[in-house]
């Protein structure tokens, strides 16, 4: 069985990320990968599902042993994503995403270089601030630092595979399938192909 693809999407703050990402999930079965945070659990929030809850000093060791793809602090806790999950479901062939900010996006790229890094944004900053205007939760300074924070992070655009513009969230999902679909079949995804084309049974 072909490897999953590591797939990797990030975006400003209400560039739809998150929808298009449980899209991928509840409609083409891709499947997301899990945090680890030394935060408390809220209401509802059961460990292995929604986060694996840790301790600071399980965390820590974590970090010391290599377990993480990534990891910040942030607000006093850490996050981070457990390597031991992603390298599961990517054996069992399934494409599984990392849906994680920009500076943790590259370093996970530096460990895994066939990871699969797409940014998402709407068409325009205007349209960007009218979403955020749209959402009613937030000031007009929050609202003009995540403007500010959106114009920081295209710089980066270098650093990132593919672009996904979301002005409508079923076209932004179909561009992210025909993306991780043209990757799965890239010749040095299936080195195994070669030999099965000739009956040869690779040992």
């Amino acid at each position: 069985m072909a490897k999953g693809v590591l797939l990797i999407i990030s975006g400003p703050s209400g560039s739809g990320k998150g929808t298009i990402v449980e899209q991928l999930v509840s409609e083409l079965g891709y499947c997301v990968s899990i945090s680890a945070t030394t935060r408390n659990p809220r209401p509802n929030e059961k460990d292995g599902i929604h986060y694996f809850f840790k301790t600071k000093e399980e965390f820590e060791k974590m970090i010391d042993n290599g377990e993480l793809l990534e990891h910040a602090a942030f607000c006093g806790n850490y996050y981070g994503t457990p390597k031991k999950y992603v390298e599961e479901q990517l054996e069992s062939g399934k494409n599984i995403i990392l849906e994680i900010e920009v500076q943790g996006a590259l370093q996970v790229k530096k460990k895994y270089n066939d990871a699969v890094l797409i940014f998402t944004m709407p068409p325009t900053l205007t349209e960007l601030r009218r979403r955020l205007e749209f959402r009613g939760t937030e000031t007009k300074e929050v609202i003009d630092a995540r403007i500010n924070r959106a114009e920081e992070e295209l710089e980066f655009l270098p650093d990132y595979d593919y672009i996904v513009i979301n002005d409508t969230v079923d076209e932004a999902v179909k561009d992210v399938d025909c993306i991780v679909k043209a990757e799965r079949m890239k010749c040095s995804r299936n080195p195994e192909l070669k030999n099965k084309f000739k009956g040869v049974v690779n040992k």
